[in-house]
């Protein structure tokens, strides 16, 4: 019996030794099978302004829309003759719907409308929908049946976004939020811009003139004027903290003799149409509005003098009395 057990323990040794050699065995990493003939599809990365006439120097955008929003392209070379383009717009409007279009370049002679693209979107390059939410980056994509190279050195067309605040149309440039050539770099335009900060009336241009009414007094503006391709600007302004379903009356007076005016107002009491007059619609946070002048940025920021006015939208519209506005500063002036 003693020999039986002498013999039992270097036999249950000898077997476990054998089962712990087995599972390192199996937890050794197996090898990765790869393929050497693959090879990752080519990318190119395109950057697109906001439309300041870029493309068609007199076709700028005209509208409401902040001109902060910019569009990316992506185009990935996938397997096959397929390609994938994404579309990347930042500084969208909640809830907004951008239609995104690529249009084939044509002879302005032979579009119904002069465009130098043909009117209806190529759908089989790109044609989708982005959902605005804010300032984050929202993208679309599509799957082409097109090769890469095509794509980016071949495919002759413009990349249109438009504008959700006005009905779309594939004629009116003035309506494009960004035109550009399709998946090819873009010229940087150099264009210059410059803003201009205007808080509570509180007396700031003349102690005389400080606000009387009911307006909450945390409303301020940002004037911006934005150079255009064609030597013309957009003048824009951002309204913060305005109310909500109220209309705010924006205008340019001329600085004018105090002789010389029917009520002794050193302003012209009729607005500067040709400079800014804007009607700004509050939804109790950021509002905006803009139009297009026929002036210059240096003419407006160096030469115009005048006063930037913005009106009490809780009392009748007055001219005359500048208690009743609820900004007021030299118009383009820090």
């Amino acid at each position: 019996m003693r020999l039986f057990k002498n013999y039992i323990i270097p036999l249950f040794a000898i077997c476990g030794l054998l089962f712990v050699t087995s599972c390192k065995k199996e937890e050794e990493p197996k090898e990765e099978i790869t393929n050497p003939t693959f090879t990752p599809g080519l990318v190119s990365d395109f950057d697109y302004e906001f439309n300041n006439g870029q493309v068609v120097a007199t076709g700028s955008y005209d509208g409401n829309h902040s001109d902060e929003l910019l569009a990316t392209m992506r185009v990935e070379e996938l397997s096959g003759n397929q390609t994938k383009i994404t579309v990347t717009l930042t500084n969208t409007i909640w809830g907004e719907i951008y239609h995104v279009h690529a249009h084939d370049a044509a002879d302005p002679a032979t579009t119904p409308n002069g465009t130098p693209y043909n009117e209806t979107p190529n759908a089989d390059v790109f044609s989708q929908e982005i959902h605005g939410i804010g300032g984050i980056e929202v993208s679309a994509h599509q799957i082409i049946d097109q090769p890469y190279n095509d794509v980016i050195n071949n495919y002759n067309g413009y990349l249109v976004v438009h504008d959700p605040f006005q009905p779309m149309s594939t004629t009116n440039l003035s309506t494009y939020l960004v035109l550009g050539t399709f998946a090819r770099p873009q010229a940087a335009s150099n264009l210059a811009s410059e803003s201009f900060q205007t808080f509570f009336n509180t007396g700031q241009v003349d102690p005389a003139y400080a606000y009387a009414g009911t307006h909450p007094n945390t409303l301020k503006s940002t004037l911006k004027i934005q150079e255009l391709a064609d030597g013309r600007s957009r003048v824009s302004v951002l309204l913060n903290f305005s109310q909500n379903g109220e209309t705010y009356m924006v205008h340019a007076h001329d600085f004018a003799d105090p002789a010389t005016t029917p009520n002794g107002t050193p302003y012209n009491e009729t607005p500067n149409a040709g400079v800014c007059t804007l009607m700004i619609t509050g939804n109790g946070g950021s509002a905006r509005a803009g139009q297009i002048s026929n002036l210059s940025i240096d003419e407006i920021t160096t030469m115009y003098e005048g006063f930037f006015v913005v009106h009490d939208p809780f009392q009748a519209i007055s001219t005359t009395d500048p208690t009743t506005y609820v900004l007021l500063s030299q118009f383009a002036r820090n």
